[in-house]
């Protein structure tokens, strides 16, 4: 199963299931909603269905519309968890198309519809992500794999979920708390990203062929998974401040007008003279940032050594990754499928 392959079986898995949903929705006001999910769907890397897949694969599942159905599942989830992001960082752009809140403010906007518009773009946008993950849910369930593996996993299915609601609630804390750690960063990191990006869809996977938990699947989920979405968290907080804006989507130095207190930001002010430590506290979150500023944080950050350790830290936490990986006793095949994707989710450059 090459990466483009199974793309191609996740994509086919996700357009006959919200294919499937559309005679609910066949109210005409309602198309705006359907389209918005489709568009949605329609970009992102499928890096966690091929985390499920692989772990699947690992543990002696076969290929079969199950385990893509399963796996698929993962992206609707993921579109949910967008969706609201956006509207808690207030982000004009998503994958360089308008945010979801953004797009129906534009169509309340654009049709002179009573009321605050901005409002109704937000609150359209929750409604959205509430249907996605109800969609996530419904898809994994509906998913046609053997009952026995899917109630082996559903309580993980279930942790999963809660931890990322869980993480999106710590990251909100985090930017009131204002000033933070890495260690309080790498918290939020791990809980609203680096586990249901990486640890838990691998432990799905692993946990729906085997049909349980075996020791060594903890150790593998833990001591590769784990390392792998800290180190997708850190590239993600690199791009989100250097990131080339045709390549992410999202204008250059988004986080940094979003005030986000990630773990780059916590290594650049724990190194940071005072002087430059004031400029980065008075200039992260001002929505008003422009190209200088962005500039000007940029340099602070790399002047600090900041860049560069977390460049040390992916190196870092990929080789014990793979080193941990090279252990287990998985599938030859799944074994290189996760080495390259390992490597291709901590490399990434959107």
């Amino acid at each position: 199963m090459t990466t483009d392959a199974l793309r191609q079986q996740v994509d086919r898995s996700l357009r006959q299931f919200v294919g499937r949903q559309e005679p609910a929705l066949g109210d005409p006001d309602l198309e705006p909603l359907l389209a918005a999910a489709n568009d949605l769907l329609s970009g992102g890397k499928r890096l966690r269905p091929a985390f499920c897949y692989w772990g699947w694969r690992g543990a002696g599942g076969e290929d079969g519309p199950g385990i893509f159905a399963a796996a698929a599942s993962l992206e609707l989830l993921q579109a949910s968890a967008l969706v609201h992001d956006d509207v808690m960082d207030k982000s004009d752009l998503r994958r360089g198309m308008p945010s979801a809140h953004r797009r129906f403010q534009a169509l309340h906007e654009k049709a002179g519809w009573h009321g605050a518009a901005e409002q109704f773009g937000e609150g359209a946008a929750i409604l959205l992500g509430n249907l996605l993950l109800i969609w996530s849910g419904e898809m994994w369930r509906t998913s046609a794999l053997p009952p026995e593996s899917l109630a082996a996993a559903q309580p993980l299915h279930d942790h999963m979920r809660t931890e990322l609601m869980c993480g999106q609630y710590l990251d909100l804390l985090e930017q009131a708390h204002g000033e933070n750690s890495f260690d309080s960063a790498l918290r939020v990191a791990l809980y609203k990203s680096g586990k249901y990006s990486v640890e838990q869809p691998l432990r799905l996977g692993l946990v729906l062929a085997a049909r349980g938990t075996e020791p060594w699947i903890d150790e593998l989920c833990v001591e590769y998974g784990r390392r792998v979405g800290i180190a997708f968290q850190l590239r993600d907080d690199i791009l989100g401040v250097f990131g080339d804006p045709a390549q992410t989507g999202k204008p250059a130095g988004d986080d940094l007008r979003e005030g986000k207190r990630t773990m780059l930001v916590a290594k650049t002010l724990a190194a940071a003279t005072s002087d430059d430590a004031q400029i980065v506290r008075r200039l992260l979150g001002d929505p008003a940032l422009d190209e200088q500023g962005v500039a000007t944080l940029r340099g602070i950050i790399n002047d600090t050594g900041a860049l560069q350790e977390c460049e040390d830290l992916i190196a870092s936490y990929l080789d014990e990754a793979l080193a941990a990986l090279a252990r287990a006793p998985i599938t030859e095949e799944a074994r290189a499928a996760l080495d390259d994707l390992a490597v291709a989710a901590t490399s990434r450059q959107s």
